[in-house]
């Protein structure tokens, strides 16, 4: 295995940490029912995926 030569500064390691923040997630908004969901994930509300109902959700729980 390869193994440094010399030691990382601190400046180094933490230049090296700069993209590991933590962001926010995207989220977009359901074309059937405007309801906010994540992309590439089907609607929580509606149960629709690309415009086409995947699963069919009850209107009453009772």
């Amino acid at each position: 295995m390869a193994l440094p030569k010399r030691r990382k500064s601190h400046s180094k390691t933490r230049m090296g940490r700069s993209h590991h923040a933590i962001t926010a997630p995207q989220v977009g908004v359901c074309s059937e029912c405007g309801e906010p969901k994540m992309p590439h994930r089907l609607c929580g509300s509606c149960g629709t995926y690309k415009g086409r109902e995947v699963i069919k959700l009850d209107e009453d729980f009772d």
